[in-house]
């Protein structure tokens, strides 16, 4: 018969209460299951231990194992405890989770994922700007551009009105559920340094030309040239920024870019 989980007293020694609040508590505990420590399976230790671990009440403790769950982190039983999920279950898009996870990976294979997401939607999000075209739309994109070219010699400037570009293209496509889905990847991506990486010397100038393309195709209506243009600019400038010495995944395509 297999063995049932111990719960992993070995990660909280005691310590004096210090008066941590949930929001620690949580973000303590998606750090050690995101990494790993907490592996699936294990069981977290009673709520004595734990409680005395982040001096905090057992209140306190139960509500911020109700976060967790609610993240699908772990899943509480009556008689059992509380036990780690497999990382299928985890709401990846949790902010506290997603940042947990950026944060953490070493080996930048997160952030490759992310990108090979956003370009899907955003491609997608492109296509249907530049099939449905309108000149408020199209203006709003142009303004954006401007905006990007004449904040082109300050870094944080530059950056945020980048920013500003690619929401402006989410809102006029109309697509609120991929809308959604690419606003929590991107902000959460965007505050990583990681994700900033190291821009070589000409960054700036091949970001305006590949957002310019993106704006091009949308005012020639054509689908499958803006799907291309916004796919290709958000792979190609994170594998140009991208941290050295780690190894990048394979770039794959994940949506078909052929015209129906």
């Amino acid at each position: 018969m297999p063995t049932e989980p111990q719960p992993a007293t070995r990660l909280f020694p005691p310590r004096l209460p210090a008066g941590r609040l949930g929001v620690v508590v949580v973000a303590e505990l998606v750090d050690l299951i995101v990494t790993g420590q907490l592996k699936e399976g294990e069981l977290l230790p009673p709520e004595g231990p734990l409680s005395e671990h982040f001096g905090v009440s057992r209140t306190v403790l139960r509500e911020s194992v109700k976060r967790l769950e609610e993240k699908g982190l772990v899943i509480v039983s009556q008689g059992r405890g509380t036990q780690v999920r497999a990382q299928g279950y985890w709401n990846m898009l949790d902010p506290v989770v997603l940042s947990a996870l950026i944060d953490n990976d070493e080996t930048l294979g997160v952030l490759d994922e992310l990108t090979i997401v956003r370009a899907s939607l955003e491609s997608a999000m492109a296509g249907a700007v530049a099939g449905s075209r309108s000149a408020d739309g199209l203006r709003r994109l142009e303004n954006a551009l401007t905006t990007m070219r004449e904040s082109e010699s300050e870094t944080d400037s530059f950056r945020q009105a980048d920013v500003m570009f690619h929401y402006a293209l989410m809102e006029i496509s109309g697509n609120r559920l991929a809308e959604n889905i690419a606003k929590h990847l991107y902000k959460r991506a965007v505050e990583s340094s990681r994700y900033q990486g190291i821009d070589p010397p000409d960054a700036f100038a091949l970001t305006l030309k590949e957002h310019s393309a993106i704006v091009d195709a949308i005012s020639r209506k054509d689908v499958a040239a803006a799907q291309k243009a916004m796919h290709d600019h958000i792979h190609v400038s994170w594998e140009r920024r991208r941290l050295p010495g780690h190894a990048p995944r394979a770039r794959g395509r994940a949506l078909d870019q052929e015209s129906e």
